[in-house]
């Protein structure tokens, strides 16, 4: 491997070109080597002023192109399924935002063809399991201090939402970040989720069902709820509290600037999830390219990856059909554990 981990980065909308930037200017130990997006001066545009990048309108093209040793996908989801196996058939080991896939069956796809590798290459960029209060509430978790983890109460708060965003999206867009966040969190996987529908606001587009009230259950008899409103007006939110026998605990409630002036109190609210979750991002990435240089994969596998989809689409069936609905899951392959 070279002195700087070589990234092909693909896709480079909001989240990708982010990522472009991170890597060039805030992770240590790697380089942007190929970017590839169909919208070819997009692609120019997010690489203006890095050295040494090659432009590519096809994945597999930058895959190939000289110096890439590792793959940042951050195309949108459909893509991946493609991406992922055209990385895997090279040896390159992957950062994959999230969905791993969104249908669970090119999902499980992905994890049995890695699985037939036989050694892990992809991580899933669930990037909440990097932020400082997720960390430290997972250890408080796992610590034992507060009992046995009965209910978690989730936030999830947008400002709007983007143009073509779907009700079935508050849940396996928005919620599958909640939805990994409380496995990883509990050490359970989630066997039955319900959605209710509360009336939807007047800020919602026309047909969109929003806010949605997501009820999961676990593995291990605890209970998780949702509160996913994507169109609120006012910031960006997250929040979950944890109820155990002993105790709760709460993150969310992270202090910002607050301006004080003309007989009033401002405090500001995030706008964005790229505002919130900067830091984690910086942790995930650098976190990644550590591991890589090592010739390790850490952080969440496929198989988190494939649980998150299986769990997001029996999600979607029960906003459709009103019905709790059950989880089915593949049998983990032995490389994961």
């Amino acid at each position: 491997m070279s002195e700087l981990l070589g990234v092909a980065v693909l896709g480079v909308g909001h989240m990708g070109a982010d990522h472009v930037r991170r890597l060039d200017q805030v992770v240590s130990g790697a380089r942007v080597a190929a970017v590839a997006d169909p919208d070819t001066d997009r692609a120019g545009r997010a690489v203006a002023g890095v050295d040494g990048v090659s432009v590519h309108a096809e994945a597999v093209a930058a895959l190939d192109a000289p110096g890439v040793e590792a793959v940042l996908i951050a195309s949108p989801g459909p893509a991946h399924e493609e991406a992922l196996l055209a990385a895997f058939a090279r040896g390159l080991p992957v950062l994959c935002e999230k969905p791993l896939v969104p249908e669970s069956a090119g999902a499980l796809r992905v994890v049995e063809a890695e699985a037939r590798l036989g050694r892990r290459l992809a991580q899933v960029g669930f990037m909440r399991r990097y932020d400082a209060e997720y960390l430290r509430l997972k250890s408080l978790l796992d610590g034992g201090r507060l009992g046995r983890p009965l209910m978690l109460h989730c936030t999830h708060r947008n400002v709007s939402s983007p143009p073509g965003f779907t009700s079935a999206m508050l849940v396996n867009s928005s919620v599958s970040h909640e939805i990994d966040a409380a496995r990883w969190l509990l050490g359970q996987e989630l066997t039955a989720v319900t959605v209710l529908r509360p009336r939807s606001s007047s800020t919602a587009p026309e047909g969109l069902v929003d806010p949605q009230f997501v009820l999961f259950e676990t593995a291990g008899g605890a209970l998780v709820d949702v509160e996913v409103f994507v169109n609120s007006g006012f910031g960006y939110q997250v929040g979950c509290e944890a109820v155990c026998e002993a105790g709760t605990a709460r993150i969310g409630d992270e202090r910002a600037l607050t301006v004080t002036t003309a007989g009033g109190r401002h405090e500001e609210v995030a706008q964005d999830y790229l505002v919130r979750f900067a830091g984690a991002y910086d942790r995930e990435v650098q976190t990644w390219v550590d591991a890589t240089r090592a010739g390790r994969v850490t952080g969440p596998s496929a198989w988190d990856g494939y649980a998150a989809s299986a769990v997001a689409e029996s999600g979607v069936g029960a906003l459709e059909s009103g019905a709790r609905t059950t989880v089915e899951l593949a049998p983990r392959p032995a490389l994961y554990g």
